[in-house]
This record gives C-alpha cells, sequence and structure tokens, in this order.
C-alpha cells in the first residue's frame, strides 16, 4: 500500500454544515475503495493565490490516506464530478515526505493539547 496526501479547495459559497458533508463524501469514498484514513485537517477559508472560477477564496482540505493506486483514480473522479471542488492535487508520499507529514502531526498535536493548558492558565490570571 502507497501512502497519499489530497489537498481539495471547495468553493467558498458553501456553509459549515455543507463544506464538512463534502469532505465526508470524499472520507467515503476512500473507505469505500478501502483505503485507511491517517490524517485530515480543515484549514478553513484561505484567499487563493489567484481567481479560479471568479473566486478569490475557497475552504482547503486536506486528507492523507493508504491504500491501492486505483483508489486515486476514483477519488479524482469523485473530485472532477463535485460542482463544489475548485481545485485539487493528489500526490504519493515517498519516504522524506512521509516523515515529514508524521512530524507535522505530532507537532500540530502537540499544540493542540497545550493550547487549553495555556488558556486555563491565563484565565486563572485574570482572575487573580
Amino acid at each position: 500500500m502507497n501512502s497519499y496526501e489530497t489537498v481539495f479547495i471547495l468553493t467558498p459559497v458553501l456553509s459549515d454544515d455543507q463544506m464538512k458533508e463534502a469532505v465526508e463524501k470524499f472520507k467515503d469514498v476512500l473507505g469505500q475503495n478501502g483505503a485507511e484514513i491517517v490524517n485530515e485537517e480543515t484549514w478553513g477559508l484561505r484567499k487563493l493565490a489567484y481567481p479560479i472560477q471568479k473566486k478569490s477564496t475557497g475552504f482547503y482540505c486536506l486528507l492523507e490516506f493508504k491504500g491501492e493506486p486505483t483508489i486515486v483514480k476514483k477519488l479524482e473522479v469523485a473530485f472532477r464530478r463535485d460542482e463544489r471542488v475548485i481545485r485539487f492535487l493528489t500526490f504519493r508520499l515517498d519516504k522524506y515526505a512521509q516523515e515529514y507529514a508524521e512530524k507535522r502531526r505530532n507537532l500540530r498535536a502537540k499544540k493542540a493539547s497545550e493550547q487549553p493548558a495555556e488558556a486555563v492558565a491565563a484565565a486563572e490570571n485574570k482572575e487573580a
């Protein structure tokens, strides 16, 4: 099984629920075809480098998964058929990219676990 990473941009006119529904749809496509989803990140609404379909912003999403090479084609067909997707890119991760992705996930998890502790400490300082 190969490791893959796909980044796709959804149209900015979607509500949060519609955006999450679209991400779930693509996760289901991967799951139905035997892929194992390793990581999912939603980067939120960001400005595009250049206008795409007369839109200057979009919802960025990243999915990391492991699976057979045939899954990529099925996922990209699903991207092309969905009018909510304005751009996508899928690529296979080599061993160095896998190491980097793992470090990035661990760092992100570490920051997420430290952040609530800092918020509690700040709240205690305000009370004192």
